[in-house]
């Protein structure tokens, strides 16, 4: 069905690792393969997934070729496939807020005069940009969301910074005449996803949740990054209502980021405690540790997110995409259940969903 010609904005580890799987999985072409929600989706395959921009800030990534960059340090993304030369130059992007003035060292940062993103994006002839900005940069992810809709290219928001779930933004897109999907994406198997999973089955069981926590702690530059509070308020938010939204009463909860622990690298660890009233209104408690990788965790989303994107440039749909939004996001313009959403996806690669 053609290529799908992807930009990217941030190279960290989670560019690495959707970098990474789109090689690892190329000759797969049917059949359920591990690791993949979707081998086919609406008769896009992974190998027509084609990588054509990368723009950062870092100096050591910066003029090298992006199969080169995705193992430059900070990253510490587990290298769990060769990537040959893809003859794509990383180029230098705007500073912006995207770095926090404590990260300034460990992403390598130097004055570098940055290219003009929407003019990069127009002569790559990108179908989409993928954002992958640190947490916080709020003024960074919508200089690129402009960039975006200047050179008239989709956009994909994996952070917590709100574009797709802001009706203003929504109707720019809309008027524009090209599909955005997002906002913070879902990992596969996350704590977001898992935690939504046992809420919802307290509820659903008529067990009444009393409070409910989420703790996450690991050692990359994202969890870095985050330990300055005022760069994770959206973040926050954006965990806290992906759970909330499911139970039709308020309950307190503390949920996000909580430590950054050097030694454990891209390795994440979750804690989730519920605590609720069963029959007779005796206590319930659970208690759940989840261990994962953290950045190729959410590989295989994106993957699916950006050939769903694809399939509405396709169709000429333009605006917030709620179905793939609410199935791979944690805060989509419209909150519903997982089940619900993976039905909304699975009509929208049949047609019988507009959006």
């Amino acid at each position: 069905m053609g290529e799908i010609r992807v930009a990217i904005a941030g190279l960290g580890n989670c560019a690495s690792a959707l970098i990474q799987g789109v090689e690892y999985y190329r000759d797969q072409w049917e059949g359920e393969v591990p690791g993949l929600m979707h081998v086919n989706f609406g008769g896009y395959h992974i190998s027509d997934i084609k990588f054509v921009a990368a723009f950062d800030v870092n100096s050591l990534k910066i003029g090298r070729d992006i199969s080169e960059a995705i193992f430059a340090d900070p990253n510490c993304c587990a290298k769990f496939c060769d990537v040959p030369p893809l003859g794509v130059k990383v180029l230098p992007g705007p500073v912006s807020d995207g770095v926090a003035p404590h990260m300034i060292e460990p992403f390598h940062v130097e004055e570098t005069e940055p290219v003009d993103v929407a003019e990069a994006l127009r002569e790559s002839e990108a179908d989409m940009l993928v954002n992958y900005l640190p947490v916080g940069s709020a003024e960074g992810t919508r200089l690129y969301a402009q960039a975006a809709l200047d050179a008239g290219c989709a956009f994909v928001n994996c952070i917590p910074e709100f574009i797709a779930s802001d009706q203003a933004w929504g109707r720019r897109f809309e008027e524009a005449g090209l599909p955005v999907a997002g906002d913070d994406i879902k990992s596969q198997v996350g704590a977001t996803i898992l935690h939504r999973a046992l809420a919802e089955l307290f509820y659903e069981r008529g067990v009444h949740i009393d409070s409910t926590y989420q703790l996450n702690i690991g050692g990359n530059t994202d969890f870095q990054n985050m330990t300055v509070e005022e760069r994770l308020k959206t973040k926050r938010v954006s965990k806290t209502e992906a759970v909330k939204s499911l139970i039709p009463y308020d309950m307190p909860t503390r949920i996000g980021p909580s430590d950054y622990v050097p030694f454990l690298g891209d390795k994440k660890i979750c804690y989730i405690r519920i605590n609720g009233q069963g029959f007779g209104d005796l206590p319930i408690t659970l208690n759940a540790k989840l261990e994962v990788n953290d950045s190729p965790n959410s590989g295989g989303v994106v993957i699916d997110v950006v050939r769903a994107v694809k399939l509405a440039l396709d169709r000429g749909i333009s605006g917030p995409l709620i179905s793939i939004s609410s199935y791979a996001f944690k805060h989509p313009p419209v909150q519903v259940s997982d089940d619900v959403a993976r039905r909304w996806v699975e009509e929208f690669i049949e047609g019988k969903r507009e959006r």
